[in-house]
């Protein structure tokens, strides 16, 4: 095996994995949004086994750019942050 196979080899390789990774990464958005009806879930989980790559495009373009779930998720990882780094709304009207 010369230089340019393995080459192309590890090319192949990594391209593969990448799609490996977005269809397990479109999968498990699927079932972790809750927006879905167990029906539109199922729907989009076909479409990914009945065409793959199409479907997960599909998918990353339909999906809305930011759902309440989102929404939600960002506020709770921020009042979590605020809580650590000692942030008090009492101490904060005190001050005032």
């Amino acid at each position: 095996m010369n230089l340019g196979e393995w080459l192309w080899a590890m090319f192949v390789f990594f391209l593969w994995f990448q799609v490996i990774f977005i269809f397990i990464r479109v999968f498990a958005d699927i079932f972790h949004r809750r927006d879905l009806s167990g029906a539109a879930k199922a729907g989009w989980i076909f479409l990914l086994f009945a065409v793959p790559l199409l479907g997960a495009l599909i998918y990353m373009i339909a999906r809305p750019k930011m759902t309440e779930q989102d929404r939600e998720d960002i506020q709770r990882a921020q009042d979590a942050q605020r809580q650590m780094s000692g942030y008090s709304p009492a101490e904060e009207l005190e001050r005032l």
